[in-house]
């Protein structure tokens, strides 16, 4: 009781919610089209966008309404993270509140949550009413793995368990077999709930396709099935499978930036260097050193090299196969800090050759694509949920100004750059003074 009671005094220092807020004079990115509308005035009204007017024409708002000046801004819909991780609601020193609020100070208003944990279904309906400081939540129940699943049998209750509880989606992690895989599959399209995440090594590829797998977080299946540790991809095999990916409707979270963290593609003097680690405990951060330096023994330049280079390859040609792609970073990990890390998976995506339009799509058109089913959001559009983020310099002439927040909406809840700041202070200060303490 103690642990929910803390938790909740956290996740409640909301912002007040008025009941229309009025963004005026800016223009409007609605990713409906790679076009700029001009000195726009947004009007949200209970969560949702109500009307999208040319700035100047008469409209009649009520009394306590909420103006923000957007002048020589840039508005658009709410960022994703596709493959985050949510604490669960016991985890030690506040971390869960840490993570949700990191998370919407980077622009981010949706969250595919790909660890179930006690708690996140409370989680998400709190998100969904604005109860708490957070995103929304979409949520993933514990995972089927090796060590979870032990039988066809066990596969199949879980996944009717899960049902019955209410999470949105399966996670598969490695380890099952295939008669495991195959199970959980089948009766996945039974009862009506999706399943994404890792190929185990059983099923392989292929086999996951064909089974109906949806997502496919950091690539997963495609390097090993193109061996792209150990030189050029076969060009043949690469467009065979971007086909086949593009004809079964996949979807690809790439968490690029991670995976040139875990096979050493960064030096780790530039990884201890980023910013963003003042908002992590120094524990996690020499940790995270301690792994790195411990793969160095066993990677070697050539397959670090060979495993980056080709999966730029890789997203590249199932980017323009027209294979749909998902932005997501799997937050936290190892120096992967949410929100934050989104914001260094940009690069690889452009690396990749994605232009700004193509990778913001990834974050909110397709996002909302993805959930069309549970709700109606991703492009700024009359009648969609109120997630955005006012920017101060236009991303489709340079993606990385979408790092230059004024502030976000979620749910029609404003919080302001002022007010962002102020809680990444406190997340900062709390991490500073454990690392004075010790």
């Amino acid at each position: 009781m103690r642990i929910l009671t803390t938790l909740l005094a956290a996740l409640l220092a909301l912002p007040s919610l008025a009941a229309t807020v009025v963004i005026r004079n800016v223009n409007v990115v609605s990713m409906t089209s790679s076009k700029v509308a001009e000195k726009q005035t947004v009007v949200i009204s209970d969560g949702k966008i109500g009307s999208i007017l040319k700035e100047g024409a008469m409209v009649k708002l009520p009394e306590g309404t909420t103006i923000i000046d957007g002048a020589g801004k840039y508005l658009i819909p709410g960022l994703a993270e596709m493959h985050g991780h949510i604490p669960p609601p016991n985890a030690p020193g506040g971390l869960l509140a840490d993570v949700l609020v990191m998370y919407l100070a980077n622009g981010i208003t949706t969250v595919r949550g790909m660890l179930g944990h006690d708690g996140q279904l409370n989680l998400r309906e709190w998100a969904k009413t604005g109860e708490i400081v957070s995103p929304n939540l979409y949520v993933a129940g514990p995972s089927f793995n090796g060590d979870s699943i032990n039988s066809p049998q066990e596969a199949i209750d879980k996944v009717k368990a899960q049902k019955k509880e209410g999470w949105d989606l399966l996670k598969v992690h490695p380890g099952l077999t295939l008669e495991e895989y195959d199970a959980m599959a089948k009766t996945a399209k039974e009862e009506g709930i999706r399943f994404a995440g890792h190929v185990p090594e059983a099923v392989g590829l292929l086999h996951a396709i064909e089974m109906g797998q949806e997502t496919f977080d950091h690539m997963d299946g495609y390097s090993e099935y193109l061996e792209a540790d150990k030189g050029p991809v076969d060009e043949k095999k690469l467009a065979a499978i971007v086909k086949k990916s593009k004809e079964a409707g996949v979807w690809i979270v790439p968490t690029s930036a991670l995976w040139a963290v875990l096979f050493n593609g960064v030096p780790l003097e530039t990884l201890n260097a980023y910013p963003e680690l003042k908002y992590v405990p120094e524990n996690a951060v020499a940790t995270w050193g301690r792994m790195y330096t411990s793969r160095a023994k066993s990677l070697t330049p050539e397959v670090t090299k060979n495993v980056m280079t080709n999966r730029t390859r890789i997203l590249r040609a199932l980017h323009e196969g027209g294979v749909k792609i998902l932005m997501g970073t799997d937050a936290p990990q190892q120096f992967s800090v949410p929100g934050f890390s989104l914001h260094r998976e940009l690069l690889y995506m452009k690396e990749a050759g994605m232009s700004p339009f193509e990778i913001l799509k990834s974050g909110t058109v397709n996002v909302g694509q993805y959930f069309a089913k549970q709700d109606s959001f991703g492009t700024i559009e009359t009648g969609k949920r109120a997630d955005l983020v006012l920017l101060n310099a236009n991303p489709l002439t340079d993606i990385q100004n979408l790092s230059k927040i004024e502030g976000v909406m979620v749910h029609g809840r404003w919080f302001s750059r002022t007010d962002l700041d102020d809680r990444l202070a406190t997340i900062a200060k709390k991490y500073s003074r454990m690392a004075t303490e010790k």
